[in-house]
């Protein structure tokens, strides 16, 4: 069984969702491990243990990490060390990653019924399914929670019945269940996931006009990078067609 991880996160130009996917038998040593990260900055400044390990909050100094950035600490090295050590901790337990995406403005002028939410989790779990059964086993999805979790089961359950439509139509069949929605807060898992999606969506809108975070951010995807099995970004149109 694996255990499958959602979140989102976006700009202006793209709407992107990662997937991480973490066998049965990694689960427990990698929350212990991320435990151990955010335990380890506790040690050494006055963090709570509890602290979510959260992308925006991390860089940000904000929420949880705000003492690592107030009153003229501008402690980045170390908050970049944490964010290293987390997605070290990632790699390390063999846990593998998808990303998807869409176009927005592309989405917005060739609407398809459905919301960049829907379009872009339909995709993404089409390739999760796709790499699940390529290694023979079951899955289970946990996302990050958010509005309208009541349509989204009903929707993944029409997915189960009748398929997920497009060119490459999955009735999913690797995937048990529902889709189970929780607060990152109470996941190191979920918050795992909200790391590489916030990582890969600064690299990705090319918003680091310092080179020095540039590189830094370059850094820190070095470290998940071999995690990696899928990546695209969808333009819909109708030379395109839908996948």
């Amino acid at each position: 069984m694996l255990l499958t991880y959602i979140d989102e996160s976006y700009d202006r130009n793209r709407y992107w969702m990662v997937a991480l996917m973490v066998a049965e038998r990694r689960l427990r040593p990698l929350q212990r491990a991320l435990d151990a990260v955010v335990d380890k900055a506790a040690d050494s400044y006055p963090v709570d243990r509890h602290a979510e390990l959260h992308g925006h909050a991390l860089v940000q100094a904000q929420d949880d990490w705000e003492w690592m950035g107030s009153k003229g600490r501008d402690m980045v090295r170390a908050r970049i060390g944490v964010y290293g050590d987390a997605l070290k901790a990632i790699r390390d337990h063999e846990a593998r990653v998808v990303v998807r995406g869409v176009d927005r403005n592309a989405h917005r002028a060739w609407p398809s019924g459905a919301s960049e939410y829907q379009l872009v989790l339909r995709h993404l779990l089409e390739q999760v399914c796709r790499h699940v059964e390529a290694r023979n086993e079951l899955a289970l999805v946990i996302a990050d929670e958010v509005e309208g979790a009541d349509d989204h089961r009903l929707h993944f359950r029409d997915y189960q019945r009748v398929g997920t439509g497009g060119v490459i139509s999955s009735m999913l069949p690797c995937l048990v269940d529902t889709i189970h929605f929780a607060p990152s807060k109470a996941s190191r898992l979920l918050q795992a996931a909200d790391l590489i999606a916030y990582l890969h969506r600064r690299l990705a809108s090319g918003q680091d006009g310092d080179p020095r975070s540039r590189r830094a951010n370059e850094k820190l995807w070095s470290y998940v990078q071999p995690c990696l099995v899928h990546h695209r970004c969808w333009s819909p149109g109708p030379e395109r067609g839908s996948l």
